[in-house]
């Protein structure tokens, strides 16, 4: 007969209370057990003595006669420094999935396209910063066109003077019709009474 040390479910609904018993494994979770060696509340607080309770000598007869404990009373064997539990190590859980791999990725090139065009944009600064510096000496021979170019601005004023009094002369011309299809319209109208 193969002995197990478990839980067996006990309480009411959403209102759990386990038994740690032993109990052959082929039995049903809650069926009948060999002998009741502790008691597990889980709705108490972590840190409360009554959470778990244990009779530590039976648990030590049972595992004495070859008794396996499941995960959880086992959990509780080693906080009880009663058995050792081995962590298990299972290095493929944390890593994620493909998609979340492939968004990382995605948002990793993202970035890195950003921060190529910021440095690209400070070097812009830098030349542009630089240029003024440079054309600095450039603008003296530039001050000796500036007569000839003030000359030519002086010239294009009197001829945009000129096109803008041309279209304001067209302008009432334009409106004049419009006034006189009112007094048509209105002679017309004073006619057919």
């Amino acid at each position: 007969m193969a002995i197990a040390l478990r839980l067996s479910r006990g309480g009411a609904k959403k209102r759990p209370y386990y038994r740690i018993v032993a109990a052959d494994s082929r039995r049903a979770r809650d069926g009948k057990y060999l002998e009741q060696i502790g008691v597990y509340n889980p709705l108490l607080a972590k840190d409360d003595e009554k959470r778990v309770q244990l009779n530590e000598d039976r648990a030590r007869y049972w595992l004495g006669v070859g008794a396996q404990p499941s995960d959880r009373v086992l959990r509780f064997l080693d906080a009880a420094g009663i058995m050792e539990r081995t962590p298990r190590n299972n290095p493929n859980k944390a890593k994620p999935g493909e998609k979340a791999t492939e968004r990382a990725e995605e948002k990793a090139e993202k970035a890195k396209e950003a921060e190529e065009a910021k440095k690209a944009a400070e070097e812009e600064a830098k030349a542009a910063a630089e240029a003024p510096a440079e054309e600095a000496p450039a603008e003296e021979p530039a001050a000796e066109e500036a007569p000839a170019e003030e000359a030519a601005a002086e010239e294009a004023p009197v001829e945009e003077a000129a096109a803008e009094e041309a279209p304001a002369e067209e302008a009432p011309a334009e409106e004049a019709p419009a006034e006189e299809a009112p007094a048509e319209e209105a002679a017309e109208e004073k006619s057919e009474d």
